[in-house]
């Protein structure tokens, strides 16, 4: 049986095509840690209970854990709704109470988060993001989403932001692509820019596609155009842009240039002695940035416990 010195925490990430749990310490290492597909609720969550069970069998008992859940998910505490699915196209998700049926399972404190924020929490704090307080992170692949983060606290309002249906500017030369978000067509960057939109408009995913090909200059288009909205309501000090779509190197380049164009010499960088290469930059934790965000969130949890 492990015997870790310092108290170690749970973490679940809930996404929409698999869930991953773990035990560990934030920022360190983990104890153990199982993947599994995302099928119905009653399958899964048993899967969740079935970890951490023998899981806390061979380590011991958590302090606490850390959910990062596909959405919409309820997340303003003291809401009659919080911690549940809300309106979701897994329509036997919705109204799941995932914080209470997951803190049954591990049989300790839990604390609820979007998948965005939390793989927010871990880039701020152990990836692209450490050394600032204004940060966002974008994730580009199935869907688009954000977590922002202001003067070192996650932004909400009456639900978490959705980022992702930003509205924004569509170029003559991509006037015939009608776009895949079920809400906004071809209005939304997630209709445009997201994993799914490259491989409507183009027939082939993004892996696939060469860095000379016309699809990076539309993409790194939209992706400056997201940016210019974040960078001019939020003024972050980083923009870390993650998920599948971003692991093409080449994209970023582009989208600096692109985000420069776009502002027209609006932002004065240098008065702020910011630098594009800093600004905008790819996420350091990879598939890891969850986990490791879950864990802080639980820890987060047991910091501010009354």
């Amino acid at each position: 049986m492990s015997n870790p010195q310092h108290a170690f925490y749970g973490a679940v990430e809930a996404g929409g095509t698999k869930f991953v749990c773990a035990l560990g310490e934030p920022g360190g290492p983990l104890y153990a840690q199982a993947s599994f597909a995302t099928t119905t609720p009653e399958e899964t969550l048993a899967r969740v209970a079935d970890f951490f069970l023998e899981a806390q069998m061979r380590h011991g008992p958590v302090a606490a854990v850390g959910i990062g859940s596909f959405g919409p998910v309820h997340v303003r505490p003291g809401s009659a709704q919080y911690g549940r699915i809300a309106r979701t196209p897994k329509l036997r998700w919705e109204g799941v109470d995932m914080l209470g049926e997951i803190g049954r399972a591990a049989g300790a404190r839990a604390a609820i988060d979007t998948d965005v924020n939390v793989a927010l929490l871990g880039e701020a704090r152990h990836g692209a993001g450490v050394g600032y307080d204004d940060v966002v992170y974008v994730t580009v692949g199935t869907g688009i989403g954000a977590g922002v983060l202001a003067n070192g606290r996650i932004v909400y309002g009456f639900a978490h932001p959705e980022v992702g249906h930003i509205h924004v500017p569509k170029p003559a030369a991509d006037a015939a692509f009608a776009g895949v978000c079920a809400f906004h067509a071809d209005r939304c960057v997630e209709g445009l820019a997201s994993g799914p939109a490259l491989q409507a408009r183009w027939g082939t995913d993004a892996a696939s596609l060469p860095p000379e090909h016309p699809a990076w200059t539309l993409q790194a288009h939209y992706l400056a155009a997201l940016c210019v909205n974040l960078l001019l309501v939020s003024a972050p000090r980083r923009i870390i842009l993650g998920g599948g779509v971003m692991a093409q190197a080449h994209l970023f380049p582009r989208v600096r240039t692109a985000l420069r164009e776009l502002l027209n010499g609006y932002v004065d960088f240098a008065a702020y002695a910011i630098e594009l290469d800093d600004l905008v930059v790819p996420a350091q934790l990879g598939g890891r940035a969850g986990v490791i965000g879950a864990l802080e969130l639980a820890r987060d949890s047991t910091n501010t416990r009354s």
